[in-house]
């Protein structure tokens, strides 16, 4: 729970959180960060740990409407939703790998539930920029889920030649999402969104060999890699909402 006292508020450190991004979110200084919070390491925060922030004017926390399931949230809840979504995505995304390597009953159910995720998003995106782009987020979504699905099947089956196409497609769509980003948002650099969403590929490729070579112990620290990976591109995306639409 945030508590404004004296210009200042009370924070407890969140998975991921680092001071520099902090600084961000607040419309503060790393500095000033450091002098509220004496002897804190930042190289070391502790989940839980609860420090003081000074943030700037337009970033006290306000109201608005979400759009992802009608109710109202603050300024801080946009990061959690956000970060909560992409949460979602390799959760789901790791899910239908394993129910498709092995086989599982439920794999067509995980799908289905990953699918819901470009949903998720796209009713996010609708709220800040309208229907026509949670139309056009909804797709490129929706590709990038179904194509990296494909990749999977191919990369079990063998076919070198389908692998490679469903690969160029699967990446030449990340960069469309790039691209996408950049022109809706000026607060988003299409080139950092290439390069995010690049590397978010690449590990979820290595999960794959990795699934399929059954070196499971590695991709258990690999998937730590894509999960702290996610969380950085879902700051990017709230800090790119955020500062286009502040307040």
């Amino acid at each position: 729970m945030i508590i404004i006292m004296d210009g200042t508020i009370r924070y407890t450190v969140r998975p991921y959180d680092t001071i520099w991004m902090l600084a961000q979110v607040f419309n503060t200084t790393v500095d000033s960060i450091m002098e509220l919070n004496p002897g804190m390491n930042p190289r070391n925060l502790q989940i839980g740990q609860v420090i003081t922030i000074r943030p700037g004017y337009q970033y006290y926390p306000s109201n608005i409407d979400a759009g992802y399931d009608g109710t109202e949230v603050g300024f801080l809840e946009l990061y959690d939703l956000v970060r909560m979504l992409w949460q979602q995505h390799i959760i789901w995304t790791n899910l239908v790998i394993l129910s498709i390597v092995h086989n599982l009953p439920e794999r067509d159910l995980f799908v289905q539930r990953l699918l819901r995720n470009a949903t998720d998003f796209a009713n996010l995106f609708g709220f800040f920029y309208g229907e026509e782009v949670a139309q056009n987020i909804e797709n490129l979504f929706t590709s990038h889920i179904t194509l990296a699905a494909d990749l999977v099947q191919a990369a079990m089956a063998g076919d070198e030649a389908a692998y490679s196409d469903v690969e160029q497609r699967w990446y030449d769509n990340a960069e469309q999402m790039a691209q996408y980003f950049g022109e809706i948002n000026p607060d988003w650099s299409e080139e950092d969104w290439s390069a995010m969403l690049t590397e978010h590929l690449d590990l979820l490729r290595d999960y794959v060999v990795n699934m399929l070579a059954q070196n499971y112990e590695e991709n258990i620290n690999l998937f730590d890699d894509i999960e702290m990976q996610a969380m950085e591109m879902a700051d990017m995306m709230s800090e790119g909402i955020s500062m286009q639409f502040p307040g």
